[in-house]
């Protein structure tokens, strides 16, 4: 099994999957290509990657291509197309292939090992990243942090330390939680609170910053998964949402989040995996989910009337 991470792949070049992929070609150029296919990949093949002004010719490989398997892959699509991702990765797999899901929601990772073996998957979630994609544009200010790892992690395993090895050359910001488990949980309760909470207000980060009514919006959303984590006792409590604060301070008034983004550009949101998931989680234990049933609602009418 290999620890060197000499052939990384990135599949989902959106805000997300274009900063790590940047860092990674800064970093190393020959380490890095992404996958697509159809016109993803005659786009990107043609134009590149543009990040903070920068162009980035990234080589790209269509899914069915014959070349090296990667020693690891980051997942960075949007849920809706993981099933198409987790067929296109298909040939970038093997034995010693790690694969990293920095996707939203709860259920990638049991998803992509359901496919390929858990024991190829390691946890992670992106926070306080302010990236922003418009057009073939990819723009940030803050790095933000990536927490990953086992989904325990009391004593790091040699494919984690590699990987911390990796992302401090690459100059990626990250942490190791004891609990990843209950880390993916956290971010959950963040996307289910500010993701949708700006994308029903049209809000940017700003508005959070400036507004009572705002943030009490998030935080009732939030408050709903926490009782649902209670249910599935993960240790999360109204300090996780206080503490949150400290990275939505930290994030440009202007940013906006993934979710609102995708409403201005009359994308296909991640309802399903935040509001969807709680209520369905919620009725599954018996847990009232009121705010997120007409967060649901409204961002359903949203997709419909804007598509």
């Amino acid at each position: 099994m290999s620890l060197k991470f000499e052939r990384i792949s990135v599949i989902g070049a959106g805000a997300m999957g274009a900063v790590y992929a940047s860092k990674f070609y800064d970093m190393d150029r020959t380490c890095i290509s992404l996958i697509a296919g159809g016109h993803r990949h005659d786009r990107l093949r043609e134009k590149g990657l543009s990040v903070n002004g920068k162009h980035y010719p990234i080589p790209v490989f269509r899914p069915e291509d014959k070349r090296p398997a990667s020693d690891l892959i980051l997942v960075a699509v949007k849920n809706h197309h993981l099933p198409e991702a987790i067929r296109d990765m298909k040939k970038a797999v093997a034995e010693g292939t790690h694969i990293l899901s920095v996707m939203n929601g709860i259920d990638s990772e049991n998803q992509i090992g359901a496919v390929y073996g858990m024991e190829k998957i390691l946890y992670a979630v992106a926070v306080g990243i302010d990236a922003v994609r418009e057009g073939d544009r990819v723009t940030y200010s803050r790095n933000g942090r990536l927490y990953f790892g086992e989904a325990e992690n009391r004593v790091p395993t040699e494919r984690v330390k590699a990987l911390q090895a990796l992302f401090d050359r690459a100059g990626i910001l990250h942490e190791t939680p004891e609990d990843m488990i209950r880390t993916l949980w956290w971010k959950f309760m963040i996307n289910v609170g500010i993701n949708q909470a700006s994308a029903v207000l049209r809000a940017p980060y700003g508005v959070f910053h400036r507004f009572t009514e705002a943030r009490e919006l998030m935080e009732t959303a939030m408050r709903e998964v926490i009782r649902l984590a209670k249910a599935a006792k993960i240790s999360l409590s109204e300090q996780d949402i206080q503490e949150y604060y400290s990275f939505l301070a930290k994030v440009s008034p202007d940013g906006k989040t993934s979710m609102l983004q995708d409403v201005e550009a009359k994308r296909k949101t991640e309802v399903e995996i935040f509001a969807g998931k709680v209520i369905e989680l919620g009725k599954q234990v018996a847990v009232p989910t009121p705010v997120n049933e007409t967060l649901y609602r409204i961002l359903r009418i949203t997709e419909q009337y804007l598509g």
